[in-house]
């Protein structure tokens, strides 16, 4: 659904719920209008990007186009906040276009659940004892036994935030890649992850898993005791978000490359 640039858009504002972003969306409520996520042509996130992660899932597939401005604290994917000039900000901002991934994952008792991650989907020891996993990507196995803590699969949009704390690769918003990267590696000793076409499926098997238990995570959806996970990218969804000229998702995640 494209921004309009002639005609008056429908904005709805959502807010994190801290003092500064409750006060800002009273602010633009006021001087733009508020209108149910339903009849909405944009929504403005009024936050950090813990909120800004919350409103994409929850818009996800809708393709409403999300404007974050940063209310909160590290803001990575928020614009900045100015109560003024919103309507022309909104008509000459830039697109970003973010497919998540998509995880399947199997219980140690034959259950299986799905989520969807923007960022990453990780696999985290639950216990004492590092994890043994097994790496399969289209199907064929690449690592046969990877002891470690765990071990993440991160989207481009994803690749600044848990990737990159694990030491993992920054890549561009634009790149047909994902990032396979371990978490707090013991063996192989020098491994230190793949990059991966992101047309690539990926599967995780946990090996001894009832002795070392394991927590799949598709950003805030856990799942304990897992016994195998299936990622791959879910082309079918689309997830919109807006910046400023300049200001860009590539712009950022370019930009965190060089320490800026």
């Amino acid at each position: 659904m494209p921004v309009s640039k002639s005609s008056p858009l429908k904005i709805a504002i959502v807010a994190s719920g801290a003092p500064d972003a409750d006060e800002a969306a009273k602010l633009l409520a006021e001087r733009y209008g508020d209108v149910p996520l339903g009849d909405a042509d944009v929504v403005v996130a009024l936050g950090g990007d813990g909120l800004m992660l919350q409103t994409m899932h929850q818009l996800m597939g809708s393709g409403k186009p999300i404007y974050g401005m940063n209310r909160g604290s590290v803001g990575f994917l928020m614009n900045d906040f100015r109560a003024t000039g919103l309507s022309r900000r909104l008509a000459a901002a830039e697109r970003s276009l973010v497919h998540p991934l998509l995880m399947q994952a199997a219980d140690t008792k034959g259950r299986v659940k799905k989520a969807r991650a923007i960022n990453e989907v990780h696999l985290l020891r639950q216990s004492y004892q590092a994890a043994k996993l097994r790496i399969l990507v289209d199907g064929k196995p690449r690592l046969e036994e990877l002891i470690a803590d765990g071990v993440l699969l991160a989207t481009p949009a994803g690749s600044t935030a848990y990737n990159l704390s694990v030491n993992g690769p920054i890549l561009p918003l634009n790149a047909p890649l994902l990032a396979l990267t371990p978490i707090s590696p013991f063996r192989p000793r020098r491994w230190r992850g793949a990059l991966l076409p992101d047309r690539a499926s990926v599967r995780i098997e946990v090996l001894e898993a009832e002795k070392r238990p394991v927590a799949a995570v598709a950003d805030h959806s856990e799942f304990r005791n897992v016994q195998a996970v299936d990622i791959a990218l879910d082309r079918s969804t689309d997830i919109i978000i807006l910046h400023d000229p300049g200001h860009s998702l590539d712009e950022r995640i370019l930009r965190e490359q060089f320490g800026n």
